[in-house]
This record gives structure tokens, C-alpha cells and sequence, in this order.
């Protein structure tokens, strides 16, 4: 297995150390992290700027790799947010007394080793190691090289909150970033028992590919909001600007806006100031690109094909013109990720047919997609966003660490 052998040999070691902790003894562990994240934030920004400094500031990922203060306080804050949640192992799911007299229970458990493998998002180290703590699952991080220093500063910091505690430093274990060893803990059978990919289409598809490892997809979000003809248009303004500029380098951002053709240039004529100080690079169709010429519009490009079905990441949104509901439904049933899709409308019966329609994890009707997030759910921290069908859709949070196991008590029955 190269040079990650031990570390999952003392992962699955670590499996034992964590399943002994109380409820109290989890909490202390995060209350423990929370605070060595405030006191060590000026040390957090100084690695954090040596990542920064190798990447370009115009680079898509750059937002998401930076840490400020307040970004160190947020993280602080959620890890005190999971310690609140109630403890998602050992409740009872179902209990029965089958006639011959065997007592049977299911209750869930820990997943066991978890291993997660994401790019330039070091806030991601913070929310799987509170998260995996919390439910009863080991960690094994595999952050990318762009975040190496932070990465490094940050499990450096859990790992001595657990040594104060004699804990198990195992339980969180930062992976090297070398390439070739990704494959070691794909295929590491004996070792890990779920694999979590958080990145780029790219990232996930590699996964899937070379995993032998059971694998639950985050997925990347291609998000759509369709303004429906009977859209109050400052509703359908505001909820489009929320979406687009608020954060554009997160999953959950606007990437492409649906008009239905009756309304587009009212529309376009209301949006268009409020997207210029964003600097949104407007990728328009045909159908909209006179009328973004009409209110000279100082960021619009032709929109190719292509423009369609992609995750920006950035200050660029793709607008087309749709007839109607039914083609905004075949549009987004053909280019979406499956992750957040917005309709826009008064109309009860166009909302409820979109609603019941779309096949995402979260659709939304009058608001936007960027609170498709675990936080805003009321779910604490998130590992990402799944947009698979099978054990986890949408926020993949706390409540989803867990699997089911069942016990059988019995007095000497046999079959």
C-alpha cells in the first residue's frame, strides 16, 4: 500500500479508541477544537497566505481556499454546532420479538473508517473531522495540494486537542496529496469503508471510476432558476443576484437563469444594473442577446452550446429564453447536475408541476439555491452536497454517518 500503509493501519486500530467515547467525551473533543481554532487564527492565516501565495488571485478556487478571521470564526462556531446535535449512533431504528421467542433490534452505527478526498477547500478539514468525531467515525483526509499548509495546520491543531485529551490522535489523519498514492486508498478494502469525493466533476469521476471502496458522490451543482411568466420580477431580481454573486465559487451558486420568452426583455431590463458592479460575464442566447445589448450591457458574450450544463464557479451566468414551462423542465431535465433547481413564479399549479417534476436533491419556488447548504437546513456542518439517490441526498450531514446493524438476543433457538 506504499507509504499510506500505516496510516490506515492505525485508522482501523483507531476504530476501537473512538467507539469507547461517551456522548460527553465526543463533545469535549469539539469544544476543544472550537477553541483552538480561536486561539490559533493568527497562525491559521499565515499558512493559509503560503497556499494563497500559489495560487492566482483570479484562480475560481481562490475563494474557497482563503481563510479570514471571520471565515476561522464561522468554522469555530459550526464545530460548537455539532457537538449540540443529538448523537446519530446507537438509536433504536426497529425492535421485535419474533414468535419463536428471538428478540431482534436495528439501531445505527458508525460507518467506521471514513475517507474523503476534496480539493482547495480547507474548511472541509474542520467540518469532516467535527462530523466524523460527532457520529463515531475515523477520518482519513485527502485535501488537495493547493490547501497542503493549511491542511497541515489545521489537523495539526485537532491532533493535539485529542493527544491533551489521551485520545487516539489516529481518529483524524491527514493523507499526503501525492497522486499516485489516491489509488492506495481507493482500493484500500480491508481498511476503508466509504470513500466521499467533494470537488469537480472531474474529481467525482475519477472516484466512481477507480474506487473499489463503496463511494457516496457529492456531486458538482449546475443550478438553474426559471423565471416563470407570472414571476413578480424584483422577487425574481433579487432571488437571481442572491444566487449568482453572493458566493459564486460555492456548489450551490446560479449558473444558468431560464426566462420564459413572454417576459424576457421586462426581465432582462431589471436585472441587468444590479449584475454590473458584480462584473457578471453574461453568456446569452440568441433569443436574449438583444435585449442585454439594448440596456448596454458592459460583460455579455454570444453563448455557444457548451456555455449550457456548466458549473462556473465564477461571475458568469448563461440566460436563455424558454417557451414556457414545459421547455424550462426539458431544458434543466437535460443539463442538470441533479443538485439545486428554482422556479420563480406565482403560479400554485406551474410551481407545484416544477416541484414534483424536477429530479434534484433540492428544488426551491420563490427562493434561492444557495441555501441548499447543512447549515441553513438545520443540519450543522456538511460534508457536501450528494446528489446520488441511494443513503444520502442533499446535505450529506451528521444524520447520514451512520449505517444500521442488528442485534439478535436468543436462548439456544435454532433453525
Amino acid at each position: 500500500m506504499g507509504s499510506i500503509q500505516a496510516q490506515l493501519v492505525a485508522a482501523q486500530k483507531a476504530k476501537k479508541a473512538i467507539a469507547r467515547l461517551s456522548v460527553a467525551e465526543k463533545q469535549a473533543i469539539l469544544i476543544g477544537i472550537s477553541e483552538s481554532l480561536l486561539e490559533h487564527i493568527e497562525e491559521i492565516i499565515v499558512e493559509n497566505q503560503k497556499d494563497l501565495e500559489r495560487m492566482e488571485p483570479t484562480d475560481s478556487k481562490y475563494d474557497r481556499l482563503l481563510l479570514t478571521k471571520d471565515r476561522i470564526i464561522g468554522l469555530s462556531n459550526s464545530v460548537l454546532d455539532v457537538a449540540n446535535l443529538p448523537d446519530p449512533t446507537g438509536v433504536k431504528l426497529a425492535s421485535k420479538t419474533l414468535p419463536n421467542g428471538l428478540q431482534i433490534e436495528k439501531k445505527s452505527v458508525a460507518l467506521g473508517v471514513v475517507g474523503v478526498i476534496y480539493e482547495a477547500r480547507p474548511n472541509v478539514t474542520i467540518d469532516v473531522a467535527a462530523l466524523c468525531i460527532q457520529s463515531g467515525n475515523v477520518c482519513l483526509l485527502r485535501g488537495g495540494s493547493d490547501a497542503i499548509y493549511t491542511n497541515t495546520c489545521l489537523v495539526k491543531l485537532i491532533q493535539s486537542v485529542l493527544a491533551a485529551q489521551n485520545i487516539d490522535i489516529n481518529l483524524i489523519q491527514l493523507l499526503p496529496t501525492d497522486r499516485e498514492l489516491v489509488h492506495d486508498l481507493l482500493t484500500a478494502t480491508q481498511y476503508v469503508d466509504i470513500i466521499i469525493p467533494r470537488g469537480s466533476q472531474s474529481l467525482i469521476d475519477f472516484v466512481r471510476e477507480n474506487a473499489k471502496v463503496p463511494v457516496i458522490e457529492t456531486g458538482a451543482g449546475v443550478c438553474h432558476t426559471y423565471i416563470d411568466k407570472t414571476a413578480d420580477l424584483d422577487k425574481a431580481v433579487a432571488i437571481v443576484l442572491n444566487a449568482k454573486t453572493s458566493r459564486p465559487s460555492v456548489c450551490n451558486a446560479l449558473d444558468t437563469v431560464l426566462v420564459d420568452r413572454e417576459i424576457a426583455g421586462a426581465f432582462i431590463q431589471k436585472l441587468a444594473a444590479p449584475l454590473i458592479p458584480h462584473h457578471v460575464e453574461i453568456f446569452a442566447s440568441e433569443e436574449v442577446y438583444g435585449d442585454f445589448e439594448r440596456v448596454n450591457y458592459p460583460h455579455l458574450t454570444k453563448a455557444q452550446p457548451e456555455d449550457f450544463g456548466r458549473e462556473f464557479l465564477d461571475f458568469k451566468c448563461s440566460i436563455k429564453a424558454v417557451d414556457g414551462l414545459s421547455a424550462a423542465l426539458d431544458h434543466i431535465e437535460h443539463y442538470s447536475s441533479k443538485h439545486s433547481e428554482c422556479i420563480v413564479s406565482q403560479d400554485e399549479q406551474a410551481i407545484e408541476i416544477f416541484l414534483s417534476t424536477v429530479d434534484a436533491a433540492a428544488v426551491y419556488a420563490n427562493a434561492s439555491t444557495r441555501f441548499t447548504d447543512g447549515g441553513e437546513f438545520g443540519l450543522g456542518a456538511e460534508i457536501g452536497i450528494s446528489t446520488q439517490k441511494l443513503h444520502a441526498r442533499g446535505p450529506f450531514a451528521l444524520e447520514k454517518l451512520v449505517t444500521e446493524k442488528w442485534y439478535i438476543r436468543g436462548d439456544g433457538q435454532i433453525r
